[in-house]
């Protein structure tokens, strides 16, 4: 006579498969898409005002200095009566032209172009060289 085999224990089991985590999956996945959007979007807009190379919309009345080749100028602003070199007040801003004779031919004009922005600073220096 053959003794039935023994049935199984609990330790003796065989262990079912964990479930999948679909939510987690999902859940990486857009973690995944919401970073490279941000970084996306910081590259883009940020930037160039992080490393000071964005052009600088001025408004009539704040004072520039500028700085750099004619080719790639620097335009920063700066407090009227900081004495600078290179210091200009800007008395109008032409939107939407890169026309430099909008400004007239006794003025300085510097074209600027900001994201989708593109204007013109109208400059009178503030200490004209003697």
């Amino acid at each position: 006579m053959t003794t039935p085999p023994a049935p199984f224990t609990p330790e003796q089991q065989p262990a079912a498969p964990a479930p999948a985590k679909k939510g987690g999956a999902l859940l990486k996945k857009v973690g995944g898409f919401v970073v490279v959007l941000i970084v996306g979007l910081a590259v883009k807009l940020g930037l160039p005002h992080l490393t000071g190379d964005a052009p600088v919309h001025a408004e009539a009345g704040e004072c520039v200095t500028v700085t750099g080749p004619d080719n790639d100028p620097k335009v920063d602003t700066v407090d009227c009566s900081s004495g600078k070199a290179d210091l200009f007040k800007v008395f109008k801003v032409v939107d939407n032209t890169f026309d430099l004779n909008a400004c007239g031919e006794e003025h300085s004009a510097l074209a600027q172009q900001l994201g989708s922005d593109k204007f013109v600073l109208c400059l009178d220096e503030v200490n004209p060289k003697q």
